[in-house]
């Protein structure tokens, strides 16, 4: 039992010995798992369903044998639990399943588990463990209370849900407006670009676009760090938490065809395409043959302007128009390079 502060003083500290008791459940076979309507719990949860039940009414049980050794479940009516869990059965009256479900995993059991190769918990380590204990009445209004906050956080999730979606969607539009010229110049009809706009190709307004030798390099615990789309953030930075590294050597030698620089984009062509990323950092490192690294020529554009594009809608469209759908969905640098691009009008444009 944890330190407690300003306790009411009609708790009671008891230990769980003197308030529940507990036995093992039912060993059951594992083809035995495979049909039947009632759930059969294990030290995990519910890890199949069984043709026969074991207990009648809802049980609280304690996983006994796993990693998660010591989580609690309440089971449904008519279930089965196997001899990876403990039944509890209450020998108090003030007694509210829920309460003690909540209570003994917030007291997290399983710190109590001995550490063999499979952590396993026993009954008599879980009757000497003490507890806090408030009347039932108490315990009712504690359940009560937490499911009605966790209930407003689950409403508070699903509304931030939405937002986010709402935002995503919001963000495509503006960047579809942006690039349409809509922003600048609201006169402008659908599938036009404004006047001293034209349309030319990413590859004509970038000075170099290409991957890195496709080699596998040796990886190495310290040296250069060798990222790929795995270190991309959802935020769409480069995490080097987890990169891993390799030799100055293959550093230089992979690096010989194009090497990426500060104001470049990385540009996934496997997998997560599209999940772009811009160099506004300075720092060596390699980025693996399965993104290009598309080098924007500053005396024609800036490189926040093409990275912004390379987010919008309409390269999502040249996106599927070039990507090849092999095992994993592919596209090439010749196909990135004839991706369409809006170049805007050098002539200074008010917002409307």
């Amino acid at each position: 039992m944890s330190k407690n502060y300003n306790i009411p003083k009609h708790w009671q500290v008891k230990k769980l010995g003197e308030v529940l008791k507990v036995s093992s459940g039912k060993g059951l076979k594992i083809n035995l798992l495979r049909g039947g309507n009632y759930p059969v719990y294990g030290g995990n949860g519910i890890n199949g369903y069984h043709s026969e039940y074991l207990i009648e009414n809802p049980k609280l049980i304690i996983g006994r044998v796993g990693a998660k050794c010591g989580v609690t479940y309440i089971t449904k009516p008519k279930s089965w639990v196997t001899d990876n869990a403990l039944i509890v059965e209450p020998i108090i009256s003030d007694f509210d399943l829920k309460f003690f479900q909540l209570k003994l995993g917030y007291e997290n059991l399983n710190k109590l588990s001995v550490s063999t190769a499979q952590p396993v918990i026993s009954g008599s380590k879980i009757y000497e463990y003490k507890i806090l204990l408030p009347p039932l009445p108490e315990q009712q209004a504690i359940v009560s209370k937490i499911e009605e906050l966790l209930s407003d956080l689950d409403n508070s999730n699903r509304q931030l849900q939405i937002a986010q979606s709402q935002l995503k969607i919001y963000r495509q539009s503006l960047l579809k407006w942006a690039f349409e010229g809509k922003l600048t110049n609201k006169d402008v009809k659908e599938g036009e670009l404004p006047k001293g706009w034209e349309w030319m190709t990413l590859g004509d307004v970038c000075t170099k676009i290409g991957d890195i030798d496709h080699k596998m390099p040796k990886q190495l615990e310290s040296g250069y760090p060798y990222v790929s789309t795995k270190d991309f953030t959802d935020n769409l930075k480069i995490s080097f938490d987890h990169a891993k590294y390799i030799s100055e050597e293959d550093y230089l030698n992979l690096s010989r065809k194009i090497k990426h620089e500060k104001g470049d984009i990385i540009f996934p062509r496997y997998g997560t395409i599209g999940k772009n990323v811009l160099v506004d950092f300075n720092k060596e490192f390699l980025v693996y043959y399965s993104c290009a690294v598309v080098k924007p020529n500053h005396n024609l554009v800036l490189s926040k302007y093409v990275y912004l594009f390379t987010l919008s809608p309409k390269i999502t469209e040249e996106i599927r128009k070039y990507t090849v759908e092999t095992t994993q969905a592919n596209v090439g640098i010749a196909s990135i390079k004839s991706f369409v691009f809006p170049l805007p009008s050098k002539e200074p444009t008010s917002y409307c």
